[in-house]
């Protein structure tokens, strides 16, 4: 009987241990997110400290906006002048308009000149000469409307207009609204609710542009890698509760949620050196499983106990597959 109930104990322990996985090699995680300036300068204010807590909106580090509030001065008065040249080149476009109408005046007048007179030549009433005079100022007449519609169209180049749209005026107004984001750039504000971590700099610091200032701790979402044996893996599935124990709260249980299991591992063994596959010498007497990261998402969250990125965590896995909907979890 003590066999028999030594054997069954044995084999109850052994599915719970397979049906609900657990492991203590796990770390709590959080996204960390490299915080760098759009603009280049030196930085003139640095409101934050090392460790603190910042809310999304709040300002992080100011970058020197003199230089920039400057170029935006020059767009905007590059913007008024050009605004000031569209003026001159619509009132140049009307002149010459009305410089065109009044040639066409002129010539229409000299054409029903000439077709009066060349009739009267054969009759002796005007002479060759008034004929060929009057050719002549049609003529003349003719090349100065040509002229006149040739400034009319080169006005209406210089002015840039296309349909509802002046291309010199949107231009300038691109140059300003560019200006405008840079001294905005200058201003560099917390994306998301977050925590500063690991900051070495203060003001006086040079910020590049795209170079990263510091280093913020997403607070929205937290995770754990929970590292699970190859042979449990296929009792987890996404979806699938978790118990979590943290190291840092022994008494406090924390649940979440399996959001997926890793799908490859980095391994020396067959990875390629100088081209050709390293395949390093083994006795197969133990076989050592591997472990693969399993991703669990913390669900209840509280401020009285915080998360910390890298803190020991205890991970249960709670149910089996019957407890999967499939693609979505419970």
């Amino acid at each position: 009987m003590i066999v028999l109930g030594a054997f069954a104990i044995t084999i109850y322990v052994t599915r719970l241990y397979y049906i609900y996985p657990r492991t203590d090699d796990a770390y709590v995680r959080a996204n960390v997110v490299g915080i760098a300036a759009h603009v280049s300068g030196p930085i003139v204010q640095m409101p934050i400290v090392d460790n603190q807590h910042v809310s999304q909106g709040d300002l992080l580090f100011v970058v020197d906006p003199r230089p920039y509030r400057s170029a935006l001065d020059r767009a905007e008065a590059e913007l008024a002048l050009t605004n000031l040249q569209i003026k001159g080149l619509q009132d140049t476009i009307r002149s010459a308009k009305a410089r065109q109408m009044q040639l066409a005046a002129e010539l229409a007048y000299d054409k029903q000149y000439l077709e009066r007179i060349e009739p009267l030549l054969k009759r002796h009433f005007v002479t060759a000469n008034d004929v060929f005079n009057a050719r002549s100022r049609v003529a003349a007449d003719e090349a100065a409307v040509a002229s006149a519609r040739s400034e009319v169209s080169r006005a209406e180049k210089d002015l840039g207009q296309y349909g509802d749209i002046n291309a010199r005026r949107k231009a300038a107004e691109a140059a300003v609204y560019e200006a405008k984001l840079n001294v905005d750039y200058c201003y560099v504000r917390a994306p998301f609710d977050a925590y500063v971590t690991n900051l070495n700099i203060t003001v006086g610091q040079y910020a590049n542009e795209g170079r990263e200032v510091l280093s913020l701790v997403d607070n929205r979402t937290w995770y754990v890698l929970a590292n699970f044996r190859e042979n449990f893996l296929g009792h987890i599935r996404p979806g699938m509760k978790a118990t979590v124990y943290l190291l840092s709260y022994p008494n406090r249980r924390f649940s979440g949620r399996v959001q997926g299991v890793a799908w490859a591992l980095y391994q020396n063994n067959g990875a390629s050196v100088e081209g050709l596959p390293q395949v390093e010498q083994t006795l197969n007497w133990v076989r050592l499983s591997q472990r693969f990261p399993v991703r669990i998402v913390l669900q209840n969250s509280d401020p009285a106990f915080p998360f910390r990125m890298g803190a020991t965590a205890v991970v249960t896995i709670q149910g089996d597959d019957s407890e999967w909907v499939h693609g979505r979890g419970r």
